[in-house]
């Protein structure tokens, strides 16, 4: 299971006036276990007012960066972000989780030599952009022979994130990357242009600029309502499913607070006994009335199930049922094979049976 690592904050750059990117150090001896693919994200850790915060940012960097960066844009309550844009200061250090996410290639890995080119699409809105811009940079980079469009919805033009960056690929990449930015909060000369990103948008796209026929792979990040509706429009335009790639915003989901119970009442009915294998070892806990998911119920006894925005988006939590059922509340990340393959989220897991077996060390 994946752990926590101190980091240093190298260099904050202010993206736009309610978004930063960080930009971490890794010593030496934790390069390997930091080395992501392009689209993964990390999970960050700190004490805010009293409480252990823990969210999961998606990395922005490029595979031939040499540097490890996140994008983080500061959402209305907030905790880590507004803690992020507001207080986090070079030189600081937070503790990281090491890459995670399966927002990547389902494509042959990027190498040094491609023989053959790809025309990849990205779609996405505001912060949506973070690791849409990671998988850009790297196949821009990697493959010289491949071509990337990016369809990028905003409110303004002021609250693109890594605008300059965007700008600076195209300049660098002439005639291989495609821009199309919509705003729907300022009117732009070309009406096409303005309003939000949704099935009409692309399929008017699709009548003159944009030949989606050709995508080999399609990347989507952003709100539930965008990417349910681009992926179904990709469908019908001829775009394979299984090269659909999608990945919701976790602020789209309500997050849970950690509260685990600290006092059991004795008269208290036990729900299920339940067995976890975690980093080699076993161990048992009894999964109370009181408790709303796994990891709460684990907390209580002082077990620390791996965790980030306990909204189950992120797959952080990821376990595997072994014996007896669960049922999840919510699930936003684990594809239907996963689900097939027993696979569960820790977050939003409660058990069906009087007794279940949970491993957290299956990949």
């Amino acid at each position: 299971m994946s752990r926590f690592h101190s980091l240093a904050v190298r260099e904050i750059r202010r993206e736009t006036k309610d978004s930063v990117s960080l930009h971490f150090t890794v010593p030496d001896a934790l390069k390997q276990q930091f080395v992501y693919a392009p689209g993964q994200y990390l999970t960050l850790r700190a004490m805010i007012n009293g409480e252990d915060i823990r969210r999961s940012y998606s990395i922005c960097s490029g595979l031939d960066d040499d540097a490890l960066r996140v994008g983080i844009k500061k959402v209305d309550g907030g905790a880590f972000s507004t803690f992020a844009n507001e207080s986090i200061s070079i030189g600081d250090h937070l503790e990281v989780m090491p890459p995670q996410g399966r927002f990547v290639s389902s494509m042959a890995t990027l190498s040094d030599k491609p023989v053959i080119g790809r025309h990849i699409l990205g779609i996405a809105a505001g912060s949506g952009i973070t690791p849409v811009l990671s998988i850009m940079r790297s196949v821009l980079a990697r493959e010289p022979l491949s071509r990337v469009t990016l369809i990028y919805g905003n409110q303004t033009s002021a609250s693109v994130m890594f605008a300059e960056e965007i700008e600076d690929l195209k300049n660098r990449h002439l005639g291989r990357l495609s821009v199309v930015h919509v705003l729907s909060r300022e009117a732009q000369d070309v009406a096409l242009l303005s309003g939000r990103i949704g099935a009409d948008k692309l399929h008017a796209l699709a009548a003159g600029i944009i030949d989606f026929s050709t995508v080999d792979e399609a990347f989507l990040c952003g709100p539930s309502a965008m990417v349910d509706a681009a992926r179904t429009t990709l469908e019908t335009l001829g775009v394979a499913s299984a090269r659909i790639r999608s990945e919701l915003f976790q602020s789209s989901a309500p997050r849970q607070s950690f509260t685990p119970v600290s006092i059991r009442h004795e008269a208290e009915a036990v729900v299920s006994r339940i067995t976890i294998g975690l980093d080699g070892k076993r161990h048992v806990l009894d999964f109370l009335e009181s408790d709303d998911n796994l990891i709460d119920a684990a907390a209580r006894i002082g077990l620390e199930l791996p965790y980030s925005c306990k909204g189950g988006m992120c797959c952080t939590c990821r376990c595997k049922v072994e014996g007896g059922a669960a049922t999840m509340a919510v699930n936003y990340s684990l594809e239907a094979w996963e689900i097939a393959a027993g696979f569960s989220l820790g977050c939003q897991l409660r058990p069906t049976t009087p007794e279940l077996m949970l491993d957290f060390d299956q990949l």
